[in-house]
């Protein structure tokens, strides 16, 4: 029996540690934590000085005793859980829950999963440090009290189902400003000038007016004092200048950047930063810190004098804008600075090559350039185009690394200039004038949003992915899919003395991947922020985020904080339940032709509807949902009265009745029992019996089956993720190594082969008497599944234990109770 026992949280994190020590030690992962509060009771007893109640779930009972028995067979047991305030809590949980002596118990750290950071660490033990366990008792607490209070409020005054949190509310806050930001924007057109030039040498370049013209008029005047005039450079300018590296990464740069280069989103972003660090790759993933151990600064100059020269070598110490910096102490980096590159899964090796690159770039040497600015003047009138150069006279980090930008950051590139010389005459090429409109400002992206949130002081590294996947979860904020809409404008072109005029267009307003609030989001917010204020607070809930850090630090006393919060908290939240109007958002748009009655968009029991009359006439309300892209703030009479003729009986075809409507998914053509989808761009409104007809035969053509495999029918189709064969009601992607119009016999068995082994291989468990199965899932996770209910576990659950009975609970958890039906006068 070895004489060391070490715990982690993480399996893989076990695994990579466990090839650095020798026999003497015995690595074993907790899973997370332990111990947590009660999922089904507030948990914290707000009369004894807000003591936290925590329990060890079921699913974790058996862990519990098989790490209680080996920490009573080790001499001396090492928590290694991470070095943040959730790591620390994690280790306290143990050393409570296992009932640790603390003379043979020790607490390490390390920042990267490698043999030397680890060898330091058992050489440096220390003791649990309670001040960051407080500091995350205290926010797990704090946010406890918030969303148990706040949920039943949300449920009695807006909706069943409702959930609020602190960091989540002020995050969705943010997200509807902006959009009412974007919606009351009254864009106003100018015409910017922009002019062509070729130089004696026969060199053309561009350059422009530094003004704009308010008026289509004042820009054709503007047009017509340069025809015959001429034009000669007037003044030239050439200025050294230099760019500097960004800093190595933290947390949100990382998101940001990995948005911006990677398309990831935060959630993903962090995902395959785990997997790295786990495998002993980079330093740890959750810091708001900018610094480099001079381990690392040695080990990146050796680098780069390695691979481009001493000119490029310039050792940096970067210092952070972050007042509490809470997690750990570096940057991410990559624990060895010669590794470019390894053999990773495709999303791991771009996450660690923009590391590598990042880091490496960060202690390079400035680029220098030469910026060159031309004026250039006209005969015909008083005003100068200019026009501006860069040339790069020595790339230094550049020639690893380039950090991107924000959309609404971007500026035009700059390219070179030819040789001029003052007094050159220049011939004029042609001068536009383009109607240009000034912008709303920019939705937030996952990336945008983790940089507002940093800039304002809320949320901390580790809070900022879990933050935005819950806003999106409880469907308060989703991607937006709006391409956009068709917008014409005039452009001028004076060439060869002649005027003329174009009209183009360009698409303006698309919100695709961007953050859109939803009706229930704007409703929920615009609740809070009028009966919650400070909760709702960008400067309370930093302040808050600051009470953390000094509890942290040992400057401050998390029950007090708590007792401070919740004195003004609690009975707000009694005074909202009892007096507080219930919320719907409702929006009167006009009255009914028909009956006279009152038309109205408001949120109902199942979602934004639009309803007709009210519950205080005799006669019952008139009801239809909104559509996916329709919204409560912007739906117009017209498209809600159209709502009412959905779902549109076309006829009968073949013996089944025919009708089109609008499904979560889009619109469709219901044919039976089957379901159609309509093409891109297709209307409910506007398909007719024939068109129909059309689709179902298409329809029906598509699902006949291509071969017959074991007995059973092969058919294929194409869905949301692409082409697809099913078998045996299995559907199986048609990757592109295979012409998917002309399938054999011979790619058909070999696809149907490979997905019956994949399907094989992440089968976990079964229980087929009961119709239940545990299967492998995407980034390491598990799924319990019984028919066509799913269950994700949590990373902190160890799948291959689990019994039938916690399997049962979590299915029962999740399958949708049978509602009684009743009579009601509004849903």
């Amino acid at each position: 029996m070895p004489k060391n026992l070490v715990i982690v949280e993480s399996p893989a994190k076990a695994k990579t540690i466990e090839k650095f020590l020798g026999k003497d030690y015995q690595v074993e992962s907790s899973f997370g934590h332990i111990a947590d509060l009660p999922s089904k009771e507030l948990g914290v007893d707000v009369d004894k000085n807000f003591e936290p109640k925590y329990i060890v779930d079921r699913e974790k009972k058996a862990l519990v005793k098989k790490l209680k028995d080996l920490a009573k067979k080790a001499d001396i047991i090492w928590l290694a859980s991470d070095e943040d305030r959730e790591g620390e809590a994690i280790s306290w949980h143990l050393a409570e829950q296992l009932g640790l002596d603390r003379e043979k118990t020790k607490r390490i750290v390390f920042n990267s999963i490698t043999k030397s950071a680890i060898q330091k660490a058992i050489e440096n033990p220390r003791t649990i440090n309670y001040d960051l366990v407080n500091a995350q008792q205290a926010r797990r607490v704090l946010d406890r009290l918030v969303g148990y209070e706040l949920s039943p409020v949300l449920w009695k005054k807006i909706k069943p189902g409702l959930s609020a949190g602190r960091v989540q509310s002020v995050a969705v806050r943010l997200i509807v400003e902006r959009e009412r930001e974007i919606d009351a924007f009254d864009p106003q057109a100018s015409f910017r000038i922009k002019a062509s030039f070729k130089t004696a040498d026969g060199k053309n370049f561009d350059a422009k007016l530094n003004k704009a013209f308010e008026s289509k008029q004042a820009a054709e005047d503007f047009l017509k004092n340069n025809i015959g005039a001429d034009f000669s450079v007037a003044k030239l300018d050439k200025k050294p200048a230099k760019k500097s590296p960004a800093a190595p990464f933290t947390t949100s740069t990382l998101q940001q950047e990995a948005s911006r280069k990677l398309y990831f989103s935060v959630g993903r972003t962090m995902q395959v930063a785990q997997r790295l660090y786990e495998a002993g790759l980079i330093t740890y993933m959750r810091t708001d810190s900018v610094n480099l151990s001079q381990e690392a600064l040695n080990a990146a100059k050796s680098a780069i004098v390695s691979n481009y020269g001493e000119e490029y070598s310039t050792v940096r110490n970067y210092t952070g804008k972050s007042k509490g910096a809470q997690e750990a102490h570096e940057a991410i980096r990559p624990t060895d600075m010669n590794l470019q590159s390894s053999n990773l899964e495709r999303d791991q090796a771009k996450l660690y090559e923009l590391i590598w690159k990042r880091t490496l770039a960060s202690q390079m040497s400035d680029a220098q350039l030469e910026r060159t600015n031309v004026r250039i003047e006209s005969n015909g009138h008083s005003e100068e185009f200019t026009a501006n150069g860069e040339v790069v006279t020595f790339d230094g980090f550049l020639k690893v690394y380039l950090e991107g930008v924000d959309e609404e950051d971007a500026v035009e590139q700059e390219g070179m200039l030819p040789a001029m010389r003052v007094g050159e005459q220049l011939h004029n090429n042609y001068i536009s004038a383009t109607e240009r409109f000034s912008r709303p400002p920019y939705r937030y992206t996952e990336a945008s949003l983790v940089k507002k949130l940093e800039e304002l002081g809320i949320g901390r590294p580790s809070t900022y992915a879990p933050t935005i996947s819950t806003i999106q979860n409880r469907e308060y904020v989703q991607k937006g899919a709006i391409e956009g809409t068709e917008r014409s404008y005039a452009e001028l072109v004076l060439e060869s003395g002649e005027l003329t005029e174009k009209k183009l267009s360009e698409m303006v307003g698309s919100d695709k991947g961007k953050l859109v609030p939803t009706d229930i989001g704007m409703i929920v917010n615009d609740f809070l922020v009028n009966h919650f204020t400070n909760i709702l607070d960008y400067n309370f809930t930093a302040k808050l985020e600051e009470d953390f850090d000094e509890i942290a630090s040992g400057d401050e006393d998390w029950q007090k904080v708590m007792r401070e919060f919740y004195e003004n908290f609690h009975p707000t939240v009694l005074d909202v339940e009892e007096n507080a109007e219930r919320a719907s958002g409702e929006r009167v748009l006009g009255t009914d032709p028909k009956t006279g009655r009152q038309v109205a968009a408001r949120l109902g029991r199942f979602g934004p509807m639009v309803q007709i009359g009210t519950v205080e006439e005799e006669e019952k309300p008139l009801f239809a949902s909104l559509l996916p892209d329709q919204s409560i703030s912007t739906i117009t009479y017209e498209e809600a009265m159209e709502l009412f003729q959905l779902p549109k009986k076309l006829g009968v075809y073949e013996g089944e009745e025919v009708e089109t409507n609008v499904g979560r998914y889009g619109p469709y053509v219901r044919f039976g029992k089957k379901f159609i989808s309509l093409d891109r761009g297709e209307s409910a409104f506007d398909v007719d019996m024939e068109r129909a007809i059309e689709l179902i035969k298409e329809k029906q053509k598509a699902d006949a089956p291509i071969a017959n495999y074991e007995g059973k029918d092969v058919t294929k189709g194409v869905g949301r993720f692409g082409p697809f064969i099913k078998w045996d009601g299995m559907f199986i992607n048609v990757n592109k190594k295979y012409d998917f119009d002309n399938l054999s016999q011979t790619d058909i068995q070999e696809l149907i082969e490979t997905k019956k082994q994949k399907e094989k291989e992440k089968l976990v468990q079964s229980w087929p008497e009961e119709g239940i199965r545990i299967e492998k899932a995407r980034w390491g996770r598990h799924n319990v599944i019984k028919g066509r209910i799913k269950v994700e576990l949590s990373k902190d659950v160890d799948a291959a234990q689990l019994s039938l009975e916690a399997a049962k609970e979590l299915i029962d958890k999740k399958t949708p109770k049978r509602k009684t039906k009743t009579k009601a006068k509004a849903k």
